[in-house]
């Protein structure tokens, strides 16, 4: 069983965590193959049409906010729609969060993914556990991602020798970055769940000091990127998601009505993704998305992500006001800290954490 208590890990005892080798790969001259623990020779190629591209849906969180106005009314409708349809959109402009923090945060990664390997080395994941830098290794024959990552828990702080030990700079600016995406989840679940016939203290009771995480991740240019994974196929383990891309390299992919297509970031831009609890919250209404990373042959590309779910004690289930009777009865609630745990247990893979709560096993593990 998980623990909520600072210093605990998530997830079983793994076979290896570490570092993977992919900096000294890229320095290394003599390299000319991508080693086989990298290829994944089974990938799916995105759909080259760019039709869909246009089509993401854009929410202006200016016009969610207006009081008494139709714009108000229609924007709400297309973040319900957007959310039942696509479970990913845009905001393009009027979030708030200021073009010179974005820099700053830029600026701030970019200095800390540079740092000399020795010194990222004091934040490496650990044995058993999944945050810190690094690749977390489960298996013997596992295929690793093409990324350099620096997975934590903002809230709690669980890692003593993570968050308060990062460079004063990033850490600064994070705990800045921090408080505007927390401004803005708040705003997006308020009237998610407002959408979703929720009591108003329903959601608030949910995520409101609820677990949060941020994953800030490199991805260097591969020279057979064909080859290669930025990051497998997964949905998101979270109430919603809110991505921004760091530096404008693109990589990101969803899979739409079965295929894979590309998402162009716009400058400025996060892209929110709803997340597997907010899927099972809806009682499938919302649809968490499947995405994935490729990476590029000549640059790298830096993303961070940061993730929104409920408190460790909650238990989450089907809004009741949701049910619908023509439909099979969902499983029941889970606890929150065995959704962490079961999600936390495997590679990513697909939507699989989600359909394993929704198995038989999946029920025995919840409660009425």
């Amino acid at each position: 069983m998980v623990s909520s208590k600072p210093g605990s890990s998530f997830g079983p005892s793994h076979h290896d965590s570490g570092v993977s080798s992919i900096e000294k790969l890229i320095t290394d001259d003599s390299v000319i193959e991508v080693p086989q623990n990298y290829v994944i020779s089974d990938q799916e190629s995105p759909v080259s049409d760019g039709t869909i591209l246009a089509t993401i849906p854009t929410i202006d969180m200016r016009q969610l906010v207006l009081i008494n106005q139709s714009a108000n009314k229609d924007e709400l409708e297309k973040l319900h729609s957007t959310c039942k349809e696509w479970g990913i959109f845009q905001q393009l402009v009027n979030h708030g969060v200021s073009s010179a923090l974005l820099d700053k945060v830029k600026q701030d990664l970019e200095a800390f993914f540079n740092l000399p390997l020795e010194e990222k080395m004091r934040y490496k994941v650990r044995p058993g556990d999944v945050e810190g830098y690094g690749t977390v290794v489960k298996s013997q024959d596992q295929k690793l991602d093409w990324g350099n990552r620096l997975y934590m828990f903002t809230n709690p702080r669980r890692k003593p020798h993570l968050f308060p030990e990062l460079p004063t700079s990033l850490r600064n600016t994070l705990e800045w970055y921090m408080l505007e995406l927390q401004r803005i989840a708040r705003t997006l679940l308020g009237f998610m769940g407002k959408l979703l016939k929720m009591k108003m203290e329903e959601m608030e009771e949910l995520f409101q000091d609820g677990l949060q995480s941020l994953r800030m991740t490199q991805y260097p240019p591969c020279p057979q990127p064909g080859l290669v994974g930025g990051l497998r196929p997964h949905s998101d383990g979270s109430g919603i998601t809110i991505l921004h891309q760091v530096n404008g390299v693109q990589g990101l992919q969803i899979k739409k009505d079965g295929a894979w297509f590309p998402v162009i970031f716009n400058h400025g831009a996060f892209v929110v993704n709803v997340g597997d609890i907010l899927e099972i919250l809806s009682d499938g209404l919302y649809k968490s998305i499947e995405h994935r990373v490729i990476v590029n042959p000549e640059k790298e590309r830096i993303s961070i992500a940061m993730f929104f779910m409920p408190k460790l004690e909650s238990e989450i289930g089907p809004v009741t006001a949701l049910r619908d009777p023509q439909k099979p009865p969902s499983p029941g609630k889970i606890g929150m800290e065995k959704f962490v745990e079961n999600y936390f247990a495997h590679n990513l893979n697909g939507k699989t954490p989600l359909e394993r709560i929704r198995t038989k096993d999946g029920e025995e593990n919840t409660t009425a």
